[in-house]
């Protein structure tokens, strides 16, 4: 076989174990499971330069909406840093859950969780300082799995998830970059169970 044709055969590969890792992810991420947790993560996004919740992440807190009218869990992690449009990440989304009938003491704002990993550590260190040990995920679908695995990676128990219903074309790209987003984390933190 020539080198080209040996070429093919390696990218032919690599776009196929790709593709694989990919639709793993996403499998994963469409597997809601509500077993009842200490609080639900809700991961931030962003924010409208008016103020106001992307579709995105209004997506992610009716999911969490959602999982505390079930009573799944009796509080809302949100975790969210300053974004580009100016506003607090987490002041907004406490603010639209406040707006829906969750009770202030129902709501911990994280306004220091600039990315996933930085969202785990900081929900970790406040499970830690309550004693509480477990958690349940609110975000979008491809999101559930890095989400996840960066809590477990922190010492905490995810009883399990539930993706938001807000789908749009940007996620083609995202499902991308959750592919090597996952195995950065992986690589640098293990996996943990």
């Amino acid at each position: 076989m020539s080198i080209r044709g040996k070429l093919g055969w390696g990218i032919a590969l690599i776009v196929s174990v790709y593709a694989a890792s990919a639709l793993a992810l996403v499998v994963a991420g469409l597997t809601d499971g509500n077993a009842p947790a200490d609080l639900i993560v809700v991961p931030g996004n962003t924010v409208h330069p008016d103020g106001t919740p992307s579709g995105r992440l209004t997506g992610r807190l009716d999911a969490a909406l959602d999982l505390f009218n079930a009573r799944r869990a009796p509080l809302i992690f949100v975790s969210g840093g300053l974004g580009r449009e100016g506003h607090d990440e987490a002041k907004v989304m406490a603010a639209y859950l406040l707006a829906r009938g969750v009770p202030a003491d129902a709501v911990v704002q994280d306004p220091l969780g600039v990315d996933t990993r930085a969202t785990a550590v900081n929900a970790a260190l406040y499970m830690k300082a309550h004693g509480l040990r477990s958690a349940l995920v609110a975000t979008q679908y491809f999101h559930v799995p890095r989400t996840a695995l960066a809590l477990r990676q922190q010492g905490v128990e995810v009883t399990g998830s539930r993706y938001a219903r807000y789908v749009e074309w940007r996620d083609a790209y995202s499902i991308a970059r959750e592919v090597p987003g996952y195995v950065a984390y992986v690589v640098r933190d293990g996996v943990s169970p």
